[in-house]
């Protein structure tokens, strides 16, 4: 069984930043796309942003300001969040495509079990 366990939530105040990371362990031969998504009080989950081996992808709303990275060797994907602001307030949520074995191929979907991060006006 593959877990991702996130880290690096907490509270901040507006303008500030923090750094989420998210280490995936198990059974792991490599990982395509890793992403953060986040889901906040009484609304759905949404997507923040995505990485694969040779492309990122951003929601709208936090291009510019958010950078996802990862560690393939660690398997390990990050998102530095820079200028926040009180709306970016939800539980951050890991989610990788684990390949656990090549042939034949198989893929699973894992989640994180969510990280809060708060940012305060």
């Amino acid at each position: 069984q593959v877990h991702l366990v996130e880290s690096g939530g907490g509270l901040v105040q507006a303008g500030g930043s923090l750094r989420l990371s998210c280490a995936a362990s198990g059974p792991i031969f490599s990982i395509n796309v890793m992403g953060w998504y986040r889901q906040a009080p009484g609304k759905q989950r949404e997507l923040v942003a995505t990485i694969s081996t040779i492309s990122t992808n951003y929601a709208d709303s936090v291009k510019g300001r958010f950078t996802i990275s990862r560690d393939n060797a660690k398997n390990t994907v990050y998102l530095q969040m820079n200028s926040l602001k009180p709306e970016d307030t939800a539980v951050y949520y890991c989610n990788a495509d684990v390949i656990s074995q090549p042939m034949p191929t198989r893929v699973d979907n894992y989640w994180g079990q969510g990280t809060q991060v708060t940012v305060s006006s």
